[in-house]
């Protein structure tokens, strides 16, 4: 890795001489614009749009627009600015690390010891452990004044850009504040749901699709050229699954219950297996619950469905008595044909 800034962390009168290293890179493959005709690359030029000439990157200044009127700035006013000559890493608060929202978090540096012995480095890392927080610090770097926080990551100091307040935006949605009616049977539903789909967050074990079919699309293409077939890289393309809006939220909820009970295979048949006699394993707790909740709901559905069946029983009642009365009528005119023998 190559340091990208230097600096030093500012606790208190300690001084903490440190190099900024980017702690994260980018996976993507790297594509880039050409003519569909013929192949030439696409390059952008810095054109001026008064003289239309093309403009070398080292004749470039910025500049300012507010009500019609430009003003322009060049690099040693900008470099004039205070907060950028900075090269200290103030640390202002220290705090409880829940108390930082994700949503401000932006990118994340590590930062290594710059001077012959450690000691302040270890000393402030050893400040964060034993007082388990994180501190806020202020920075600048790359012409802008920064708001941080300073963690500790495998026993490395990791500082983390984070945005400013006025930069993360209220969420406003009018669908929200509609009052919705939430029965405790989807609500038990829906956490047997999360029970059954719970687990330790590891990394490694996510992979980045779209990259690994990229890859494969580029190798294919290198081998076959312009004969490539999709289909035959790919597969069939697979049919759309569970799109459009869920009508029955109930039976979602079931079915998702009922897939991942069946789809366990081996690994819930091991996850059963308690280590002793009599004593129920989690997985098998789980899945008592998700199937109390798919009985509960199946029952719930059939109670629903009944009175629906009740009209057609009355009309077959109603048919009843008029299929029993002309076989009464031959039976009642008997006697009457017996009189006419008689006669």
């Amino acid at each position: 890795m190559r340091a990208i800034w230097k600096g030093a962390i500012a606790f208190g009168l300690v001084n903490v001489p440190v190099k900024v290293y980017s702690a994260t890179e980018d996976h993507d493959i790297g594509l880039h614009q050409v003519h569909n005709a013929d192949g030439g690359r696409i390059r952008y030029q810095r054109r001026c749009e008064v003289c239309s000439e093309i403009v070398d990157y080292a004749d470039i200044d910025k500049a300012y627009e507010e009500d019609g009127r430009t003003v322009i700035l060049t690099r040693d006013e900008l470099k004039s600015i205070p907060a950028e000559s900075s090269h200290e890493i103030e640390v202002v608060q220290f705090v409880p690390s829940e108390q930082l929202d994700p949503i401000m978090f932006e990118r994340s540096y590590y930062l290594e010891p710059d001077s012959k012995s450690p000691k302040a480095y270890v000393l402030l890392r050893r400040a964060l452990e034993d007082t388990d927080r994180v501190a806020v610090v202020q920075f600048a770097l790359r012409e802008k004044t920064r708001l941080g926080a300073l963690r500790i990551r495998d026993d490395v100091l990791v500082l983390q850009s984070l945005l400013w307040a006025d930069e993360v935006r209220e969420a406003a949605f009018p669908a929200l504040e509609t009052s919705v009616r939430i029965s405790a049977q989807e609500r038990e539903m829906s956490a047997a749901l999360v029970d059954s789909m719970a687990g330790d967050f590891e990394p490694g074990q996510f992979t980045d699709d779209y990259q690994v079919q990229l890859r494969k699309l580029i190798d294919a293409k290198i081998e076959q050229g312009e004969s490539l077939d999709t289909e035959q890289t790919f597969g069939a393309e697979a049919a759309e699954a569970g799109g459009g809006e869920v009508i029955d939220l109930m039976e979602a909820l079931k079915r998702s219950l009922e897939r991942k009970r069946g789809g366990g295979g081996a690994e819930t048949s091991k996850a059963d297996a308690s280590p002793e006699d009599g004593e129920a394993s989690p997985t098998k707790t789980t899945r008592a619950k998700a199937t109390a909740a798919t009985k509960a709901a199946s029952t719930n559905t059939t109670a629903a469905k009944a009175p629906a069946k009740a009209p057609a029983s009355k009309a077959a009642a109603s048919k009843a008595p008029a299929s029993k009365t002309p076989a009464k009528e031959p039976a009642a005119k008997e006697p009457a044909k017996s009189r006419r023998k008689g006669a």
